[in-house]
């Protein structure tokens, strides 16, 4: 059981349960976010309130960032201070999906301040963070690795360290999306289609789930797709974000990514509908849309 503090910045749907497997892990926790509700749970577990990102990372030699996007991993680190106040030759654990560019970026600017940066982009959603079960792809060299492994275990179900240079794990974060989105986007189509020509969807779900058509995000997310207002895990705008880094990715690289792109486009097309705070099923409504449904 250890007592070492770990600072945590992003206390939201995913944040949160991370956290708290922490505590329950045996490390004292001192966090930080904007919503009021979050930081009483995080208390309520036994955890440490900071006023600010500064204070959750004064003087400790562990900070853990599950913020939204690489713009808030920034401005919490070198807006706010809490780089600067984290201790000499502390590590920095960034979580957020972010383009590997800016990662990269990111981690020689903190390696610049004496402090280190571990890239460990996460996959399993809610259900994953609520569990301690998450993926987590991490990049770092190997004693930093090796260092932050136990704080990466109490969070993860499997810890696979992807290489030594920050940025390689946005990089295998952004192909799991790409992935994602295309098989959930694909995954709309045919039950849209399905529904168009007047098959039943339950029913045809229930044929592909089990045939060789299947995939896990089809299985996952095509029931909720059958529903009207299904309870949001992971909302279509986050889509729309991670398959923008996927984007930016290919472009980077000159990489021909035209699956993704038209992916792109349909959560899109639904988060311009008015949907982009539904759950990412109903990126099934823009298909819908389409066909005047």
């Amino acid at each position: 059981m250890t007592t070492e503090t770990i600072g945590f910045v992003g206390l939201g749907a995913m944040g949160l349960p991370m956290a708290l497997a922490l505590r329950k892990a045996g490390f004292a926790v001192r966090g930080f976010d904007l919503n009021p509700a979050a930081r009483a749970a995080l208390a309520a577990a036994g955890g440490t309130i900071a006023a600010s990102a500064a204070e959750a990372a004064d003087g400790l030699g562990v900070l853990v960032l599950m913020v939204v996007n690489a713009a808030q991993v920034e401005a919490v680190l070198f807006e706010d201070g809490a780089a600067a106040a984290l201790a000499e030759g502390g590590t920095v654990i960034v979580m957020a999906t972010c383009p590997p560019r800016a990662v990269a970026a990111i981690a020689a600017r903190i390696e610049a301040m004496g402090r280190r940066l571990v890239d460990a982009p996460v996959s399993g959603g809610v259900a994953g963070a609520i569990a301690a079960g998450l993926t987590i792809m991490a990049a770092a060299a190997a004693p930093v690795f090796a260092a932050i492994r136990p704080v990466l275990a109490a969070m993860g179900g499997k810890i696979v360290h992807v290489g030594p240079e920050p940025g390689q794990g946005a990089m295998v974060k952004t192909v799991n999306q790409l992935l994602c989105g295309v098989h959930l986007a694909a995954a709309a189509e045919a039950l849209a289609l399905a529904s168009r020509v007047g098959v039943d969807a339950a029913v045809m779900l229930d044929i592909v789930g089990g045939s060789a058509a299947s995939s896990w995000m089809l299985r996952d997310r095509g029931p909720r797709m059958l529903q009207a207002d299904p309870e949001v895990t992971s909302a279509v705008d986050i889509f729309v974000k991670d398959l923008g880094i996927v984007m930016e990715a290919g472009r980077d690289t000159k990489a021909a990514l035209p699956l993704a792109a038209l992916a792109h486009q349909m959560f899109l097309a639904a988060s311009a509908q008015g949907h982009g705070r539904a759950d990412d099923s109903q990126v099934i409504r823009a298909y819908k849309g389409l066909s005047g449904a």
